[in-house]
Parts: C-alpha cells; sequence; structure tokens
C-alpha cells in the first residue's frame, strides 16, 4: 500500500494584510469617539448639577435670611405663582429664580408647599 501526500492547503495559503477603506475608519472612529464623548459630556453635566446644588445649598444654609413666602394651592402652577408676584418681569426668569431658590423639581408643584420668593420680587 503507497501512501501519498498531499500538500498542505494551510502552508501554500497566501498571507492577506487586513485593509481598512476609509468607511472603515469612520466607524472605528466613531466607535472609539462615542464612549469619550459620552464621558465628557457626563462629567460636565454632572459638575454643571453639583456647582448648581453647592450654590443653592450654601445659599439655603444661611438661616438668618427671611424670605417672603406662598403657599401653593389647588391649581397653582409656578408660571402663576411667577405672574402674582412679579406682574411687571419676565415669568420665565422669575419661574427660575423661584425653582433655583426653592431646589424644586419642575414637573412636581405639592399643594400646600410653602414657596420661598427672591428677596428683589418681595418688595413689589
Amino acid at each position: 500500500m503507497s501512501t501519498t501526500t498531499y500538500p498542505s492547503a494551510v502552508a501554500t495559503a497566501p498571507r492577506t494584510r487586513l485593509r481598512i477603506t476609509g468607511r472603515g475608519r469612520r466607524v472605528i472612529a466613531g466607535l472609539v469617539a462615542f464612549p469619550l464623548a459620552t464621558a465628557v459630556i457626563a462629567s460636565v453635566l454632572s459638575g454643571a448639577l453639583l456647582d448648581g446644588g453647592t450654590a443653592a445649598a450654601s445659599s439655603s444654609a444661611s438661616s438668618k435670611a427671611v424670605f417672603d413666602t406662598v403657599t401653593v394651592m389647588p391649581g397653582d402652577t409656578l408660571w402663576l405663582i411667577a405672574h402674582q408676584v412679579a406682574p411687571h418681569d419676565d415669568p420665565r426668569d422669575v419661574v427660575d429664580e423661584i425653582i433655583r431658590l426653592n431646589l424644586l423639581n419642575p414637573g412636581a408643584l405639592p399643594i400646600g408647599q410653602e414657596l420661598a420668593i427672591p428677596a428683589k420680587y418681595s418688595a413689589e
């Protein structure tokens, strides 16, 4: 019985070089850039939230400050309260200042809550 040996296909296969097209380069760049951009945005947003919270917490820490207050009644909105306390000012600015002063979540306004009014609108 004679044995025949065949040449190995693996040994004779030519080695090919990986070639990346321009589109492939853009995809790889996007895959690398997306997590980096997400991390940068997250750190900027968390820094802004921390700064805003710190500033508001330090301003509320001085218990000597006296503010006029408004009690939230059924049907009240921040827009309506802003218009009542400062009818000649832009309600968007007044709402923003009330939210920051009271550390409010803009979507939640519980009935019966006492809202502090910024001092510059108390005199009006």
